[in-house]
């Protein structure tokens, strides 16, 4: 654990997406900092948020369009408008979304034009101080990222915003002729691409620094995996298992689980391992860095594919046909430890777990994950023998709300006598009742010895099924639930904030 969350922490799960706001979906600006006020009342110290990386298909922030770059309808609009870039008459149309859910569709082809607007106008008018702030994120960011998902991002719109596979060979094939035509013929749209991207980076840096003012840590997620249909895969082809023509013979997945019988499917590319080794594993450092350049604590996803990962012939249309390969192992902590220091990652460690991946996190001190979901079903597992470095969830945003998960629901693979199985251990392990099952599963997780606890806004609001971020396995109607305003009330920020202080998790004010 690193030193600035050595002692016993509490926090929240909240999708940047999923805050309050009158802009059709939750922003980084001034109800992010509200949001982190209202943290400071519950003492609550942590703050986990998912991926921020830009969304396309199905919008799932785990397949985004770049590792690297900030996801561009997280923007915050009221502080273009304070700044002269848009005015209110013109972000209109984005009040008129619904405050209760983020309605993608609707939102991204007014949000991207009103972004085009504003960054037209910053490259028109801004002033000295922002101009030097935009030079000087072109001078970190340009060579290492920027400038390749300018060009993805403006291809891919010409291409009918088809994978880069399908697109015309010279640039599936990155032919450099045709990229210096690109180049001087969008040379505007491409500088509007970054401009928004600086948008986003120094409206980031100021949510960051308001954090650490109020003692608030950011805990990060990053996908171990990159995205096919990405600038990722596009501009670093070889580091991944691509042919010439950018497909996959394999690609990434589980075998059948607790989330799906058929296992999970997701479709990346897996990585070439044995590239990355030859380079010191240069791609992964820089992508590490990046994270904790937004966040003080990194969750790394599926950490166990860094021992071994699920490979899936191509053309499956399951994830249960598939053999597990060895993954780099301790080479590539050695080598992000030499270059970064210790390591500040939560090891994503649920699933088929073998000693040999308990045995690579623990070699590195990283902290691994409990959910009591799983864990008070289990009657192997004993929340009282939790190991101190570890970040224990009453669920996460793969999982049901806890109320959901509790009760059933239309989504739910169990039958009715393992629900009702795992009713009569949750009350076991808790103590509580069923009508205050969610706030008897977070004063668990707070009383055990794992340094930092978590749980969803939506267990500490006792929401049910209707608020579950995502359905695993599926890919529609996810990461659209959103948090009001008038739910986050003074009376459930005193619960939590008595809840937190009992267990011996609020800070020293």
């Amino acid at each position: 654990m690193t030193d600035s969350l050595t002692l016993r922490q509490a926090g929240v799960c909240l999708h940047i997406a999923s805050l309050p706001g009158p802009y059709g979906i939750g922003e980084i600006g001034r109800h992010a900092l509200a949001f982190i006020d209202r943290l400071c009342e519950m003492n609550l110290t942590v703050w986990q948020f998912l991926p921020t990386g830009p969304t396309a298909y199905g919008d799932s922030p785990y397949q985004p369009l770049s590792t690297f770059a900030g996801n561009e309808m997280l923007i915050d609009i009221g502080k273009l408008i304070d700044q002269g870039f848009l005015t209110e008459g013109e972000a209109g149309e984005l009040t008129t979304l619904s405050e209760h859910y983020v309605d993608y569709g609707a939102l991204i082809p007014v949000k991207s034009r009103l972004l085009g607007m504003a960054a037209a106008r910053f490259r028109e008018s801004a002033g000295p101080g922002l101009q030097a702030a935009y030079d000087d994120f072109l001078a970190a960011h340009d060579d290492k990222w920027l400038h390749d998902y300018a060009l993805f991002r403006i291809l891919k719109t010409r291409h009918g915003e088809r994978p880069w596979p399908e697109w015309q060979p010279g640039y599936v094939r990155r032919d450099p002729e045709a990229i210096r035509d690109l180049e001087e013929s969008a040379a505007v749209e491409i500088e509007l691409i970054k401009i928004i991207q600086c948008m986003f980076f120094c409206q980031w840096q100021a949510l960051r620094q308001y954090a650490h003012q109020r003692s608030v840590s950011l805990f990060g997620d990053l996908p171990i995996y990159v995205a096919l249909d990405s600038s990722d895969a596009w501009a670093n082809r070889d580091i991944l298992q691509l042919d010439d023509e950018g497909r996959p013979s394999h690609v990434a997945g589980v075998p059948p689980d607790y989330f799906s019988e058929d296992g999970q499917l997701w479709g990346n590319p897996l990585y070439a391992w044995e590239n990355h080794d030859k380079t010191g594993y240069s791609w992964w450092i820089d992508r590490l860095r990046a994270s904790v350049e937004l966040a003080d604590l990194v969750r790394i996803d599926h950490f166990r594919g860094f021992e071994a990962y699920w490979s899936v012939p191509a053309e499956s249309e399951t994830a249960r046909v598939g053999a597990w390969e060895p993954g780099p192992g301790d080479a590539i902590f050695d080598a992000i430890e030499k270059a970064l220091g210790e390591l500040p990652i939560v090891a994503e460690d649920l699933g088929v777990i073998t000693p040999e991946v308990d045995a690579l996190r623990e070699r590195h001190r990283i902290p691994g994950m409990h959910v009591l979901q799983f864990d008070v079903a289990d009657e192997d597992v004993d929340v009282d023998d939790f190991e101190e470095n570890s970040v224990c969830y009453t669920g996460t945003h793969d999982n049901d709300t806890t109320i959901g998960w509790f009760n059933g629901s239309p989504d739910d693979i169990r039958s009715h006598d393992e629900i009702i199985a795992t009713q009569q251990a949750a009350l076991r392990v808790t103590g509580g009742k069923p009508e205050t099952i969610h706030l008897d599963m977070i004063r668990t997780a707070f009383a055990t010895r794992s340094k930092i606890s978590i749980a969803p806004m939506q267990d500490y609001l006792g929401l049910g099924s209707e608020a579950r971020i995502n359905v695993p396995g599926t890919s529609s109607n996810n990461w659209r639930w959103r948090l009001l305003d008038t739910q986050l009330t003074d009376a459930v920020c005193d619960n939590v904030a008595a809840m937190v202080a009992a267990a011996g998790r609020a800070p020293a004010r």
